[in-house]
């Protein structure tokens, strides 16, 4: 009996990295996988089922059970039938991992309108549109009277915690998920819903030729970066025992940490008048000077 037996968990984004090692360990741990996946590169063009059928042959073939969706999670309609197809296949639905992306990086300066769109698209809204279409769910059920006992996990980068030159449109799409997993959290606690999410640190095409070489996801270096050692603690805040809601975990090879967001810095202060521009610059100052400096963005010299 695995931590969550007898559930029914979408995953997006599954047919690769990820994605794929969330989808089998959500299965070896006893739920039932909706295999979620475009099939596209790394930049998001092509596109195929393969790699999410795939995915559903190794887990029936280990005895697990899952099924194919094809949707492009960032699509309104497309979304809303994703979670329609669980909850008609099994007559349930109790979690959703939003995992699905791509990148199209290059410097903000010389990005594109088209590469910054399709970036906040498929990770921004390509993780509000099922989360939306879940919440309609467990929302009706709540008012009805069930007890609803749901969860949402959800994907940032500690590009969108602490920046990464050259991702612009990944890194602001980024720490917004992490926004919105605060925002969700905080407001569908009342229906039983609990989000939290992950700033995973593994070797996948998305970090091939920036964090690790070609070579090096070829020849299977960096073992301690699989996506493998992601995946159980997805499974944790999937599962009933998750005890904790509105949080991001970083989390890579055999460690986790809680990361602590956004707070109110020290205040400087001229007392109860209205300041003046001559001094703004020493109160800018002194409440830097005070506060904890921050993380260096990923890439910068």
């Amino acid at each position: 009996m695995g931590i969550c037996e007898g559930q029914v968990v979408i995953v997006t984004g599954a047919g690769r990295g990820l994605g794929r090692s969330h989808a089998i360990e959500l299965a070896r741990q006893g739920a039932r996988v909706v295999v979620n996946d475009l099939g596209v590169e790394r930049d998001g063009s092509q596109g195929g089922e393969g790699p999410a059928q795939d995915v559903v042959n190794e887990i029936q073939s280990f005895g697990g059970d899952a099924i194919v969706n094809g949707a492009d999670v960032a699509d309104w309609e497309q979304s809303s039938e994703m979670i329609s197809q669980a909850i008609e296949v099994w007559g349930r639905l109790d979690g959703l991992v939003c995992n699905a992306g791509f990148l199209r990086d290059r410097m903000l300066a010389s990005m594109s309108e088209q590469e910054w769109d399709s970036v906040i698209r498929v990770h921004l809204k390509g993780h509000f549109a099922p989360a939306r279409h879940a919440i309609d769910h467990w929302r009706n059920l709540a008012k009805a009277g069930e007890d609803v006992n749901a969860r949402i996990v959800n994907t940032s980068s500690g590009a969108g915690l602490m920046g990464s030159v050259g991702q612009g449109n990944y890194a602001a799409a980024k720490a917004a998920i992490a926004l919105l997993t605060i925002q969700q959290a905080s407001e569908w606690g009342r229906y039983g819903v609990k989000v939290n999410a992950i700033a995973p640190d593994a070797r996948t095409r998305m970090t091939e030729g920036i964090f690790y070489s070609a070579d090096d996801v070829k020849a299977g270096q960096f073992d301690e970066k699989s996506p493998d050692n992601v995946s159980p603690l997805v499974a944790w805040l999937i599962s009933p025992e998750c005890d904790v809601t509105g949080r991001t975990f970083e989390a890579t090879g055999g460690q986790l940490n809680v990361c602590d967001g956004w707070q109110h810095g020290p205040v400087a202060s001229v007392g109860e008048r209205k300041m003046d521009v001559s001094e703004v610059g020493d109160l800018v100052h002194q409440s830097i000077k005070e506060a904890p400096d921050p993380a260096d963005v990923y890439g910068a010299n």
